[in-house]
Parts: structure tokens; C-alpha cells; sequence
């Protein structure tokens, strides 16, 4: 997971998605997918291929990786599409609330719940801006001598 070249570091928004990503998923630090790139070259693998292959638009690839995440305010496709919708999360949170509060939930999950939707909202947000990539490929190869 990486920070692509449209990721503005003096950007306050930009600094914002990113803390999100960061905090939601449990990554300590996001790099760019020059940092990246530059440590498999210093690890002394020889760079064949490095694309973000998350943006790029080509045949069967023209849904958007996030999609799944950015389910809108309703969404009756299923329970999936409905619990991600901003309406089923509303719905998803009190539940958990309620849950949590009686004693059938531990205490927590409040929380954990809470984490989750701001990584959500911040993978999306980042991948509707391009500042963000899950999937910066890197094919590199060891050399023999």
C-alpha cells in the first residue's frame, strides 16, 4: 500500500486520508511509491516491471478497486451493499452500540467498529483522488552474481 506522486504532502486534505488509511488499517507509516521502489532497488533487486496497477483503466479493469467500499447512502444489493451503505452503517453502528452495552458485544467493539468505517472512508476518498494505491506491483529480480 502507497502513496502515488499525486499525493501532495503540504496538502492538508491529502495529510488527512492518509492519517485514515494509516490509523483504519493499522499501517504505521504510508510511503510513496517512490520510497518503495528505490528500497527494492537498495535491497539489490533489479526493477523488470513497477506500475500502479490499481489506476489503470484497460479492458475488465474499469471498475474502480474501491467500488466495493462506496456503496452510496442506500444500497439494497444484498446485505454486503446494504451494511456499507451510509444508512446500514448508521444502522451497523447502533446495533453494535446496543450489543456492546448489554453485554453481548465486549467492551470495545464500539471502537473497533469505529476504526473501521474511517478506514473505509479514507481508502475511498484516497482512491477517488489517486493519492492512494493497494495494489503498486513491483516485479524485481535478484541478480545471479
Amino acid at each position: 500500500w502507497c502513496l502515488t506522486d499525486k499525493f501532495d504532502a503540504d496538502n492538508s486534505e491529502h495529510q488527512r486520508l492518509a492519517r485514515a488509511i494509516e490509523h483504519g488499517d493499522g499501517i504505521g507509516k504510508l510511503f510513496s511509491t517512490r520510497v518503495a521502489l528505490q528500497a527494492a532497488k537498495d535491497a539489490g533487486f533489479e526493477i523488470e516491471r513497477a506500475q500502479d496497477i490499481a489506476h489503470e483503466t484497460q479492458v475488465g479493469n474499469e471498475i474502480a478497486w474501491y467500488k466495493d467500499l462506496d456503496c452510496g447512502v442506500i444500497n439494497f444489493s444484498g446485505l454486503q451493499g446494504f451494511a456499507r451503505s451510509q444508512i446500514g452503517r448508521v444502522f451497523t453502528s447502533n446495533a453494535v452500540k446496543v450489543l456492546e452495552k448489554v453485554g453481548i458485544a465486549p467492551k470495545g467493539t464500539v471502537q473497533v467498529q469505529d476504526v473501521l468505517v474511517t478506514a473505509a472512508d479514507g481508502l475511498v476518498e484516497g482512491g477517488k483522488a489517486e493519492i492512494f494505491t493497494p495494489m503498486y506491483l513491483i516485479v524485481g529480480r535478484k541478480p545471479l552474481n
